[in-house]
């Protein structure tokens, strides 16, 4: 561990933010068992958000809510409106194509956040991290290479502006580590219930659609968002984005186990492509930085 305790700090980043990318894998088996529709399903979750984010949420993030507001609203309007329409298109994307090429799209996350953070913030991308990004890219391409495009290619392309929106998103985080999470996400499920609110239907659905949303907004979406933007205060960009394909490999063997959507060969050994990816840019860059300090930070001199 270095002096001023980055690693411990880091290590902080990537525990939160593979729990919250492991909360958020299981939206899309939630949306496809509800078997409700897009602009339903994103009411509802979104109305149980606003609960959680104003009672639980004070449990992740005790920076003042009101506050934030009150200093930055643009800010939090901005921010919130970039993660309402991330969850839109994501939730739509999951009812108009498959599992496995919305997760799978999802997983380009890694590189659009590294290049916003490395354009709008300056953030280094290590040599590290740019091949743990390519191995990841190789491995989304090895899963999506015989299905983009099927059955649809709108879906897949709500896929896609779900992960800029995302992206985006977590550059903001990392850049104001300050502003209340909580006000954010309140203010985009604020945002997606007024939107949706016109068209939705949310009281002619049946007991299993309640339940399944209930279990998607009441725990596992509001927990990962929560988690996934806390994880910017204490890693980069960069390697907070690398956890963004374990919703690809977790999304894909939810919809192998409960949806029967089995996946091929290409897709298993693409997986293992992504989670070597994602261990090489993080636990294996942090062994290698402790490997050359020695004791209270201080780079170890070779001998002569």
């Amino acid at each position: 561990m270095t002096a001023d305790g980055s690693d411990d700090r880091r290590r902080l980043g990537w525990l939160l933010a593979g729990v919250g990318m492991l909360c958020v894998s299981t939206d899309s088996l939630w949306v496809r068992v509800s078997e409700a529709g897009a602009l339903d399903v994103a009411f509802l979750v979104s109305c149980c958000a606003l609960v959680v984010h104003s009672t639980f949420g004070r449990w992740f993030d005790r920076r003042p809510a009101l506050e934030s507001f009150r200093t930055h609203p643009v800010l939090v309007m901005g921010v919130g409106g970039l993660a309402s329409v991330s969850q839109l298109a994501f939730i739509t994307a999951i009812t108009e194509t498959r599992v496995a090429n919305v997760v799978a799209i999802v997983a380009a996350a890694p590189l659009m956040a590294s290049l916003c953070a490395r354009l709008f913030l300056g953030e280094p991308i290590t040599r590290r991290v740019a091949v743990a990004i390519a191995l990841t890219m190789v491995g989304i391409g090895m899963i999506v290479s015989n299905s983009v495009g099927e059955p649809t290619l709108r879906g897949d392309f709500l896929a896609l502006v779900a992960v800029m929106c995302f992206a985006g998103n977590m550059t903001v985080w990392r850049r104001f580590p300050d502003l209340s999470r909580r006000a954010a996400l309140w203010a985009s499920a604020a945002i997606v219930v007024a939107v949706t609110s016109f068209a939705a239907s949310p009281f002619s659905l049946d007991a299993r659609a309640y339940l399944a949303i209930g279990a998607m907004g009441l725990c596992f979406n509001p927990l990962g968002r929560l988690a996934n933007s806390n994880a910017l205060r204490f890693a980069p960009v960069s390697e907070v984005s690398l956890f963004a394909p374990t919703e690809t490999v977790a999304g894909t063997v939810w919809a192998a186990l409960f949806l029967s959507e089995l996946p091929g060969a290409s897709t298993v050994v693409g997986a293992v492509v992504v989670l070597a990816g994602v261990f090489y840019g993080t636990v294996a860059a942090s062994r290698s930085r402790r490997a050359t300090l020695g004791p209270g930070g201080a780079i170890r001199r070779l001998a002569p």
